[in-house]
């Protein structure tokens, strides 16, 4: 069994592998998905939900946290909504392909299954074909009729491969792991030398190669660096299927969908236009909503005075009583469903340290018998540093986080560090750290003993972590939630200055867009590893790139960055 394979059968997923020509019927094109339910663990997700998928539109798919959106990609994917035609081929990423000795780039072709095996058979046939040569020349007449029908079957096996042009497969596999920032080098290692999040992107990029009839993308962005992020922009932007993409990441989403789905209150409602021409959109239906809302209560009690005023009046029985059908024909409007707002109010520090709080002086680091990475780093952080830090993955952005958290010390150089100051580090790992059998309230009282429960509560509230969800177990909450626990959990000794490793990784658009907000409000020093360009541009002040093991200012903004890498 083939790789693609075997982890389709342990996912309980239909196998997903290049198909040379449409099987079981003709190609799909429009999806009519109808009066279909999602619920998990007794919880409902959508309800009655109806949505059509034109052929060749890009969709985002955006909504809450914790709302069902990778519930709904994963029904999807198993073809367990009804109107998802049998023969439609859906490939879902979501997991990173399992490491084994394949190479990564042979990971990539390995699911076209059909070169695979051809190629295979071509082999086995070519060996064969020289047993029977040598037989021939010993005077062996079985020899010439074992050879004709191998000569017979390799003819058709090099028609299939020309016809399916397994020639350029290689170039365009490789073409689409350099895009997502697999060197030369990179992609002959085996898959299981390769990180999680690298992992991920052989499987994004075998995914782009299979070219599915519809492709579902789960926060692609997530294990990218700027560079693979702007190639796989362009690369969607030119995608001839339909695809649906979740993403936190505005600008991505502006760039590459042509429709938004937003799923709110168990509803699904598509939406034509970019990110924010669903935003200008949602805001004018709520204006709108708000204004009927108005205009009916207002219209009803001044019926309900009259009729107040009027009811034992014999005169005017009759108006009275036009009025009373009148206010039942009229109905109700309904209600305006607002998501309630988020929040991340980092608490301010009670005391400001005297400079220098932070500063490096000729640093230089290397992890014992590695080489160097960085050499003579200068630089200093305060409690008015509002600092990005960018640069391709696997340059080293997070040891620097570390050096300067303490985590790791120098090899030689001096860091500073002011005895008084308190430093909180938030990265992916201190969400994966999290008890996922405890609730958050629990997991708090552990973390902080003998305080209050009450002063408990009130912090996890300022994270938007509050009532039941305080009390859920910790397995039962999205990614984005756990990431709001996380950042209760350090900022609760009031930090003076906050590191962030990839913030906004598994919040959605809207907690997003209250860590701007609370980062713009917290009075303490931020430096942060991202390559988020709504997050950079609306909390940070200066960025600094990360290349040739060092650091260096650069002046301009994030805009003038990116067009620096895109012009590369």
């Amino acid at each position: 069994m083939h790789l693609a394979e075997m982890e389709a059968a342990r996912a309980g997923m239909p196998v997903v592998c290049v198909r040379h020509e449409s099987a079981g019927g003709p190609n799909v094109k429009d999806i009519h998905m109808e009066n279909f339910n999602i619920s998990v663990g007794g919880r409902d997700l959508i309800v009655d939900g109806c949505v059509t998928l034109s052929f060749g539109r890009h969709y985002g798919l955006v909504g809450r946290n914790g709302t069902g959106k990778t519930t709904f990609l994963r029904h999807m994917a198993m073809h367990a909504i009804d109107g998802v035609p049998r023969n439609c081929q859906i490939l879902h990423v979501e997991q990173e392909v399992t490491g084994d000795a394949t190479t990564a780039l042979q990971c990539v072709l390995n699911s076209d299954i059909e070169r695979t095996q051809l190629i295979e058979e071509e082999a086995q046939l070519v060996a064969q074909q020289r047993e029977f040569e040598d037989k021939i020349e010993k005077g062996d007449s079985n020899g010439m009729v074992g050879r004709d029908s191998i000569s017979q079957r390799l003819e058709e096996i090099y028609k299939r491969l020309e016809h399916i042009d397994a020639d350029s497969a290689e170039a365009r596999a490789a073409s689409i792991l350099a895009g997502l920032s697999f060197s030369p080098e990179m992609q002959k290692k085996a898959t299981k030398t390769f990180s999680g999040g690298w992992r991920m992107r052989i499987a994004l990029a075998r995914a782009l190669f299979i070219e599915p009839d519809i492709l579902l993308l789960d926060e692609p962005t997530n294990h990218l660096d700027l560079h693979a992020v702007l190639w796989l922009e362009s690369y969607l932007v030119k995608w001839p299927k339909t695809f649906i993409v979740v993403s936190h990441a505005r600008e991505f989403l502006n760039t590459v969908v042509t429709d938004i789905i937003h799923l709110q209150n168990q509803k699904l409602t598509t939406y034509k236009g970019n990110y924010d021409t669903f935003e200008r959109t949602r805001e004018e239906q709520i204006k709108n909503q708000q204004k009927a809302l108005e205009a009916n209560e207002r219209a009803r009690s001044h019926m309900q005075t009259f009729i107040d005023k009027f009811r034992y009046n014999a005169k005017r029985a009759s108006l009275v009583q036009s009025r009373i059908k009148a206010l039942e024909r009229m109905g109700h409007v309904d209600e305006i469903v607002n998501d309630p707002d988020y929040k991340f109010e980092f608490p301010t520090p009670d005391d400001r340290p005297g400079p220098p709080i932070i500063s490096f002086s000729d640093a230089s680091f290397g992890y014992p018998g590695g080489p160097i990475l960085f050499k003579n780093l200068n630089f200093g952080i305060d409690l008015d540093s509002r600092i990005a830090m960018v640069g391709p993955n696997g340059i080293g952005k997070s040891t620097i986080l570390k050096l300067i958290a303490g985590e790791l010390q120098p090899s030689s150089g001096t860091v500073f560090r002011s005895a008084k100051v308190r430093i909180a580090v938030f990265s992916q790992h201190h969400v994966d750290g999290l008890d996922l059998s405890s609730n958050p309230l629990l997991y708090m009282m552990r973390c902080y003993p003998g305080v209050p429960e009450q002063k408990l509560r009130a912090h996890l509230g300022s994270f938007g972590v509050t009532g039941n969800l305080a009390l859920q177990p910790m397995y039962t909450l999205s990614g984005g939630q756990k990431s709001r626990v996380a950042f209760a959990k350090i900022t609760f000794k009031k930090p003076h200055i906050i590191l962030l490793d990839e913030p906004s990784n598994h919040l959605d658009l809207d907690a997003v867009e209250a860590l701007i907000q609370g980062l713009v409000l917290f009075q303490g020093g931020i430096l942060m590893v991202s390559h988020d360009e709504h997050l950079i541009s609306g909390s940070v002040e200066e960025l600094w790139v990360v290349s040739e093991g060092r650091v260096t200012p650069f002046h301009g903004t994030f805009q003038d960055y990116k067009k620096i890498l895109q012009s590369a």
